[in-house]
């Protein structure tokens, strides 16, 4: 019987997206049935690869090399979802990585719940924006995207705390910020679709970053460190340049980010 780490190797290891997301989400569905019935898979280990595989298209380019985009044309609106498809789909990544790449870790099983819980709704994400972008007369992979996404997982690698302080704690949370106004964009445009889309993207953003917020703190506690100062020191290690105001402070808050750990990172306070 796969483990799962085996289960989260074998979603890493398939490119194509919608095929990864399928994997994902029923692997997801079968950890949590086993939970209900009270007999918890193994979590086991097996060695994830260093990047996911990855299907031919899109083409990834360097972050300054990706064309602009104007959200304001239909054109524009459509490279945004499938900026959005690339994001969820590395999410979706992100979230299996971390199973057993710290699978040595003696961590509780709802850690695992919650990890495994988030790469099934990233895996929802990644689909409804792929539906949003057929729905457009495109898909995923129509056009280049970022090259530099995965390189936070790469940075991290060795290091637990560092991948919960930067991809959950500043990437994740700083979808918090921008989405708001990227569902106001669909909707002036009247896409209803994308609208419902990002809504449901938005709302469950927010236990993502609380997961990492929860796991992040419990580590610290086990070591008896102070939190604050641990995070501080990690973005700065790991994340390249500041974090970036405005920042949806409620929802940050919802999430278990209270603003002294954000706001000293930025370009005015960074300490």
């Amino acid at each position: 019987m796969m483990t799962l780490c085996d289960m989260a190797v074998d979603v890493l290891t398939t490119a194509d997206g919608r095929e990864k997301t399928a994997k994902s989400r029923a692997y997801a569905a079968k950890w949590f049935a086993s939970r209900e019935a009270g007999t918890a898979l193994q979590i086991g280990r097996a060695a994830p690869p260093l990047r996911p595989s990855r299907p031919q298209k899109p083409d990834l380019l360097d972050p300054r090399d990706v064309p602009k985009r104007k959200p304001g044309s239909p054109t524009g609106r459509i490279a945004l979802l499938h900026a959005v498809a690339h994001i969820e789909l590395n999410a979706v990544d992100l979230h299996w990585d971390i199973i057993p790449r710290f699978a040595h870790n003696d961590m509780p099983l709802g850690y695992y719940d919650d990890w495994v819980k988030a790469a099934d709704e990233e895996s929802k994400h990644f689909n409804l924006m792929c539906d949003c972008l057929e729905h457009h007369d495109s898909f995923y992979g129509a056009l280049p995207a970022h090259a530099g996404m995965w390189r936070a997982a790469e940075d991290t690698v060795s290091d637990f705390q560092g991948r919960l302080a930067v991809v959950p704690m500043v990437l994740e949370a700083r979808g918090l910020d921008v989405t708001p106004g990227m569902i106001e964009i669909f909707r002036k445009a009247g896409d209803a679709k994308a609208v419902e889309a990002l809504e449901t993207i938005y709302a469950e953003e927010v236990g993502h970053v609380a997961y990492g917020a929860k796991w992040f703190n419990y580590l610290c506690g086990r070591d008896a460190l102070d939190p604050k100062p641990v995070f501080h020191d990690l973005v700065k290690k790991y994340f390249k340049g500041s974090l970036k105001p405005p920042f949806n402070e409620e929802k940050r808050a919802e999430a278990g980010l209270p603003p002294d750990f954000y706001w000293p990172l930025t370009d005015q306070n960074r300490i």
